[in-house]
């Protein structure tokens, strides 16, 4: 079973898109393996960032469950329903352990030790997890075009970010310093 689950992470880092085409990627403990890895993802970018700015490992995990309900929501609302090809098919339980194993670059964030590679790995395995996701959704939504998994995902994000801000912002405004002119 650990075999499994390290399998589905190294062929997610090493963006290989026949894994997303297998049937026992969708096994029913694929769910769970896939949530793993988005608490370890969560965990892995607060610890990470620990230098620079303090948060809680365990609101980190549930941020990372929180964000991955949503991407799925996203890309199955944009890619299955709004603009799906001919061959579209998918459940959104697909999607969401799709979703869940496209971040496990995100777990190489664990190997930010020092203050000097922090901001480099984040980046990097930002644009690995961009990529697995792009690559993950062609494949799941059986897309022919890359560009059009790209735009699917890349929407996605746009939501996801300016949801993101607009969330932060309204809690910066509530704070008793916003009122101070």
């Amino acid at each position: 079973m650990f075999g499994f689950f390290l399998e589905l992470v190294f062929r997610s880092i090493k963006l290989d898109k026949k894994l997303y085409k297998e049937v026992k990627t969708y096994s029913e403990v694929s769910i769970y393996f896939a949530a793993i890895i988005m608490i370890l993802d969560g965990v892995a970018g607060a610890i990470a960032t620990n230098n620079f700015y303090k948060t809680s490992l365990s609101l980190s995990a549930l941020t990372a469950i929180l964000t991955w309900i949503f991407w799925a929501v996203l890309i199955f609302t944009i890619g299955a329903k709004l603009f799906p090809d001919k061959d579209t098919k998918v459940t959104f339980k697909k999607i969401l352990i799709a979703v869940g194993i496209a971040h496990a670059p995100g777990l190489l964030r664990f190997i930010a030790l020092t203050p000097d590679l922090v901001m480099p790995i984040i980046f990097l395995t930002q644009f690995w997890i961009f990529a697995s996701l792009i690559i993950s959704t062609k494949e799941v939504l059986n897309f022919k075009s890359n560009i059009k998994a790209f735009g699917i995902v890349f929407l996605s994000f746009l939501i996801l970010a300016i949801l993101s801000v607009s969330f932060v912002m309204s809690r910066l405004n509530s704070l008793p310093i916003s009122n101070i002119t």
